[in-house]
């Protein structure tokens, strides 16, 4: 199905925040240019416009991992709805992943030999993939997903070749579970959305507070943050 220009491939912009069209109001606003969280939302029929954001995604000294997801997926989030100034908009949807190896938070492969010692550390061994979410509307909201993910061994051949499939080089942790990365993955405990980079059962919690139901609103306008009408 060809996706609708509502669901989230289009940049927005303060000025574009008043819908002439009522029936054109997206439910939410994505502050990320993640594909892969553009296409869960898009999984479960949300309409959604995106906007861009700068943030400084630099882990404080001797923050806790789930600490630092948090916190980034809630400065998204305001920082996303800050374009909009004054002007009214929909609730502002934002998220934060990382891989996580004891304290140790994976970061995107720099080269080739990067990525095959970041598979080589996951290698037969359970990590965890930490995914924050927030959303700012009339009131804030967080939520964590804590996912464990077991690897199989990984050969040199095997960790050369995926490189050159060109998947593990902007991705954090250096593979995609959902592409060519799922080969690797013995076993998974916790939300797959999650690992992908948006847990979709904790934001539609955080949606339903804000008075979104996933099941009734991938059809109508945005709330705006109100209870549906």
């Amino acid at each position: 199905m060809r996706p609708s220009p509502l669901c989230g491939l289009k940049t927005i912009y303060p000025s574009t925040a008043e819908w002439a069209n009522p029936l054109e109001h997206p439910t939410l606003i994505l502050a990320s240019r993640s594909p892969r969280r553009h296409l869960l939302l898009e999984q479960i029929g949300l309409r959604f416009e995106v906007v861009d954001i700068d943030l400084d995604e630099a882990r404080r000294p001797d923050e806790a991992p789930a600490s630092y997801v948090l916190r980034l997926a809630l400065e998204k989030a305001r920082a996303g709805r800050a374009r909009f100034g004054s002007l009214p908009c929909p609730p502002v949807l934002a998220a934060d992943t990382a891989v996580v190896v004891g304290d140790r938070i994976l970061g995107k492969p720099r080269d080739r030999a990067d990525a095959a010692a970041m598979l080589q550390l996951l290698a037969g061994r359970t990590h965890r993939v930490l995914s924050g979410v927030a959303l700012v509307g009339e009131d804030e909201g967080r939520a964590l997903s804590v996912s464990e993910v077991r690897f199989r061994a990984v050969s040199a051949r095997e960790a050369d070749a995926y490189w050159e499939s060109g998947e593990p080089r902007d991705k954090a942790g250096g593979y995609a579970i959902q592409g060519l990365g799922a080969l690797f993955v013995a076993d998974l405990r916790g939300s797959y959305s999650g690992v992908m980079g948006l847990p979709l059962f904790e934001t539609a919690c955080l949606l339903a507070k804000a008075g979104i139901d996933c099941l009734s609103s991938s059809g109508r306008p945005g709330h705006f943050g109100g209870a549906p009408a």
